[in-house]
């Protein structure tokens, strides 16, 4: 066991020497459909005797039924607490599952996010590891066992940690902001400890079961294996997927753009004020993401350069830290405007905000802006894919979101070719300064200073 676990270190360690030659390189995409229906997508990446493996469905957090929001999460978060015996191998409880990851030296997880269910997969390609390592995953997903001990136990400890969480501004601000932002959206929604309270071990099943379905999968691997490698992983994978059968799940709507401008101020004791500005942006595939990302970069993105920090930080002194961004996904994410204050200071500062931006949509980015911002992503570029990891999300977006197979290739010069008009015109699609919401908890009226 020891020596599997230095030897997976070494081989860690090992992409950082190779990742800059890969950076620079052409990234070929295969792509092809599985008997099931899943579509699996290849990048093989030989100089490291690794695999990584990650498995999307459509069941993130949008799913969530009424009343029970947190159930993907918690879904995904009891998913190492146990599984039953299947196909030969051995029930196990959290303790002896998380043994036999470790004796492998490899590693399997599960997550789930606003729009995806996901499992990864990470081991060693060594052919007295590997066939183990696909083995044990394939039985997690055919047969977790979650235990309603272990749920009853994590369930105290996350509604603890939920409840001590609304002593913060923070939390309260979040959790005016998105309901604020998205309406009646699921985007809108977040857990209670309530709706932890509701969910049960059942409905964790019947989740799994609707949702981690093989006839809508997306399977993504990156690493030491050629196209006959990659189907001999996912096929035991999909296979332990397939009875779950293929229900049909409903649309989810679109997030509405917000008529009006909306302020909430919320009373709270703290020694800073925290302030939220923002509204619906873009879903991830939409054509301005990339002008955006600059355009982004230029106003908040882009730490102590930003338009932002200039004028509220450097100029002002009313904060130590603001930021902007925007979070798209299969449906419009929000953009937003963060900060915080002292509470005196929160009416000044969010004065700031709003002035800074109206005039950033109404004159765009300089240019030295611009060169700046391009300057800064087309550099840190091949940081992005500096791993089979982090090149592992990357080409689990382009099947995600429906980029085409060389996305990554021609990426930096998406960034390059943008001018300053269609940042300016881009940024002022997506936003309008006129129609923000807006939140803040523990400014200080100026009535009561």
């Amino acid at each position: 066991m020891s020596g599997r676990f230095v030897f997976f270190c070494r081989v860690a360690l090992v992409a950082a020497a190779v990742c800059a030659g890969v950076a620079q390189a052409a990234i070929p995409i295969e792509q092809w459909a599985h008997a099931s229906g899943a579509r699996i997508y290849l990048v093989q990446s030989p100089s490291i005797p690794m695999v990584d493996v990650q498995i999307n469905v459509d069941g993130g957090s949008r799913r969530d039924p009424a009343g029970k929001t947190g159930l993907a999460g918690v879904t995904a978060g009891q998913f190492q607490s146990g599984v039953r015996a299947h196909a030969g191998q051995p029930a196990r409880d959290e303790n002896a599952l998380a043994a036999a990851w470790v004796d492998l030296g490899a590693q399997f997880s599960a997550s789930a996010g606003s729009d995806r269910f996901t499992v990864q997969l990470r081991s060693l390609t060594d052919p007295a590891i590997l066939p183990r390592a696909v083995a044990l995953a394939a039985q997690q997903l055919a047969a977790p066992a979650w235990p309603e001990r272990v749920w009853q136990r994590d369930r105290e400890r996350s509604v603890a940690a939920l409840r001590e969480a609304l002593n913060r501004p923070g939390t309260r601000a979040q959790q005016a902001f998105l309901p604020a932002v998205y309406g009646d959206h699921p985007y809108g929604r977040y857990t209670t400890p309530e709706s932890l309270q509701a969910i049960s071990v059942d409905d964790m099943q019947a989740f799994y079961r609707r949702h981690m379905n093989a006839c809508r999968a997306q399977v993504v691997i990156v690493g030491a294996v050629d196209r006959a490698g990659a189907q001999a992983i996912a096929d035991p994978l999909l296979n332990a997927i397939a009875p779950h059968g293929c229900a049909t799940l409903g649309e989810v709507p679109e997030v509405r753009p917000l008529a009006r401008a909306a302020e909430q101020r919320l009373p709270f004791e703290a020694a800073q004020a925290q302030i939220l500005i923002g509204q619906p942006g873009i879903a991830r595939n939409h054509p301005d993401f990339f002008a955006l990302l600059v355009g982004n970069h230029v106003l908040g993105g882009g730490g102590f350069t930003s338009r932002l920090t200039l004028a509220v930080r450097e100029q002002r002194g009313l904060t130590y830290g603001v930021y902007s961004n925007f979070s798209p996904g299969r449906h419009a994410g929000a953009f937003q405007i963060g900060m915080t204050t002292r509470p005196d200071q929160a009416d000044e500062a969010v004065r700031v905000v709003r002035e800074t931006l109206s005039a950033y949509l109404a004159d765009g980015p300089t240019e030295a802006e611009l060169q700046a911002a391009k300057d800064f992503l087309i550099n840190g570029f091949a940081l992005r894919i500096d791993s089979n990891r982090k090149l592992l999300d990357n080409v689990a977006n382009i099947a995600w979101n429906g980029l085409p197979l060389d996305y990554l290739d021609t990426w930096t010069e998406q960034i390059r070719r943008l001018t300053r008009e269609q940042v300016r015109d881009a940024m002022r699609r997506a936003l309008q300064a006129d129609r923000m919401v807006t939140v803040v908890v523990g400014g200080q009226p100026a009535a009561a200073r």
